[in-house]
């Protein structure tokens, strides 16, 4: 897939970082200017196992690019043995890292960026911001429709592979697995001072369920965070679904914008 931004600059295939000699990669758009300019980590979706840094996340790239922002889109490893599950997010973590290394040749301040997640990207993204690993702190933090609960996920939702939902309801291994599961979940990892959250979350949600959100909304505001939830009325699970309504489609962008404007302290613009 080609995208084509005219107002900006765009690199293709950087690698920023090569964990287990699989080398990572990122597209990365550039506003036309000097800069410093506020940037957003996009992670795709994917249940985990699929999806890709440039179709999956498409219809993020121009409301970002024309709001002023500078954007990182990354692939990650996925995952293919479920005893790996949860690596991914340490790629993000790279990411952040990378972006802040290169600031300067990027024209990004490095002191302005958010992320941003949907689905299962959005679980990495968000846990990439609580864990709080050194050099990857940000600003702001998005998440669309993300699984932040994935102990409830996995014993109820088909959105969990059903071997390995089945895993995680049999013994001897749930006890490890749950715990593993909880480690891994945002809702159940809350804590003072994490960064600003902003949840975007169809009502009609049937893989994800809505209340993971405003559980998560919940449990963030009971910590004294900052957290906002924007729901989709009707609208169900994932990007593509969303762009075949522009009543849709238009509304969500535009909040997106607006709160990493305002997290990020730019100028507003006006987003499609």
């Amino acid at each position: 897939m080609n995208f084509v931004l005219t107002s900006a600059s765009v690199r293709r295939e950087i690698e920023y970082a090569c964990p287990d000699n699989i080398a990572l990669r990122m597209d990365a758009s550039i506003p036309q200017g000097s800069g410093p300019f506020p940037a957003a980590i996009i992670v795709h979706g994917g249940g985990w196992v699929r999806g890709d840094k440039e179709f999956d996340v498409e219809p993020l790239f121009a409301p970002l690019s024309e709001a002023g922002f500078a954007w990182f889109s990354i692939n990650y490893r996925l995952t293919t043995d479920w005893a790996h599950f949860g690596e991914a997010v340490a790629d993000v973590e790279s990411a952040i890292r990378f972006v802040k290394a290169h600031a300067g040749e990027y024209r990004v301040d490095a002191g302005r960026i958010g992320l941003l997640g949907e689905s299962a990207g959005g679980q990495l993204a968000g846990m990439a911001a609580l864990r709080g690993a050194p050099g990857t702190n940000v600003r702001g933090v998005v998440l669309l429709y993300a699984p932040t609960d994935l102990v409830t996920l996995a014993k109820n939702s088909e959105y969990i592979p059903e071997p390995f939902r089945g895993t995680v309801m049999s013994l001897p291994f749930t006890d490890m697995i749950v715990d593993r599961l909880a480690k891994l979940s945002p809702a159940l990892n809350v804590k003072a001072g994490m960064p600003p959250f902003l949840l975007i979350h169809g009502t009609e949600d049937p893989l994800v369920p809505y209340e993971q959100s405003l559980s998560f909304r919940e449990k963030a505001r009971a910590v004294g965070a900052d957290c906002d939830l924007y729901p989709v009325p009707g609208a169900g699970h994932g990007l593509r679904w969303w762009e075949r309504n522009g009543a849709i489609a238009r509304p969500y962008k535009r909040e997106i914008v607006r709160w990493l404007t305002q997290r990020l302290e730019t100028p507003v613009q006006v987003a499609r």
